[in-house]
């Protein structure tokens, strides 16, 4: 433990559980108060639990990113507890449905990019904002391995992914004078709830077969992504702007 972060504030979004939630705990972990925001109230203050439980200080904040005043209230509720805003990890997402570019309704599209890109646009809006106010920050957005490649039926969510990498890079650009660096993390097929749900882990020759996509020839796990985003966001990534980091135990090299 390094208290990085001692005296900081530090956002996450969908920290209900997954990569969101071992990324909360590691903020708490290095010293940051840490709002702990999801749609999912019942997780959200289950991770807020194990947060103070770990000895770290913590609060929910319920919001569902797609809806600015959501985003608004998310900001306005962290400057009122804590009084600034120094780490933001934009993190919430959703699956959303599988299938052709054709078989896609407008709807099914709609509601990936509504939470995958607008959300993170949305939160990046109000979250830059502050950090412009105050001279420093840092923001993470979780893109992912399908931001930087495609995969097969999964449409709206790559297309969604690689405009998040785009908006990274302009936000990157444009605040790099203010004291604020913008990056994006880009995990490969980590075991989380997300992946359960969508039935990849259940099935053994599923599982061995999106293992063998990576050079590794394993899944990931949500602590080490999670301490690529505290990487990121830490002093020891100073120089370090407008990046989409790979944590993908080489898969987007095979």
């Amino acid at each position: 433990m390094t208290q990085e972060f001692e005296g900081k504030v530090a956002l996450v979004t969908g920290a209900g559980n997954g990569i969101g939630r071992a990324a909360a705990l590691a903020f708490a972990r290095e010293g940051a108060r840490v709002v702990v925001s999801d749609v999912d109230a019942r997780n959200g203050e289950q991770t807020v639990v194990e947060i103070h439980e770990a000895g770290g200080t913590a609060q929910f904040a319920l919001a569902d990113v797609s809806k600015e005043a959501d985003v608004i209230n998310l900001i306005d509720g962290t400057l009122r507890s804590y009084g600034r805003l120094d780490v933001a990890f934009n993190n919430a997402g959703i699956s959303g449905a599988q299938g052709s570019v054709a078989s896609l309704s407008e709807v099914q599209w709609n509601q990936v990019l509504a939470v995958n890109l607008t959300g993170v646009f949305l939160c990046m809006k109000h979250e830059l904002a502050q950090m412009e106010k105050q001279g420093s920050g840092a923001i993470i957005n979780n893109a992912s391995i399908l931001g930087t490649v495609g995969f097969a039926g999964a449409a709206a969510y790559t297309a969604a992914k690689h405009g998040v990498l785009g908006l990274t890079k302009v936000a990157a650009i444009e605040y790099a004078t203010k004291g604020i660096r913008v990056n994006a993390v880009c995990p490969g097929f980590i075991v989380t709830p997300m992946l359960e749900r969508a039935g990849l882990l259940a099935d053994e020759n599923i599982r061995k077969s999106l293992e063998n996509m990576h050079a590794m020839k394993r899944l990931g796990t949500s602590e080490e992504v999670a301490e690529a985003v505290v990487f990121l966001a830490s002093r020891r990534s100073s120089f370090v702007t407008g990046h989409p980091l790979l944590v993908d135990g080489g898969f987007v090299s095979m």
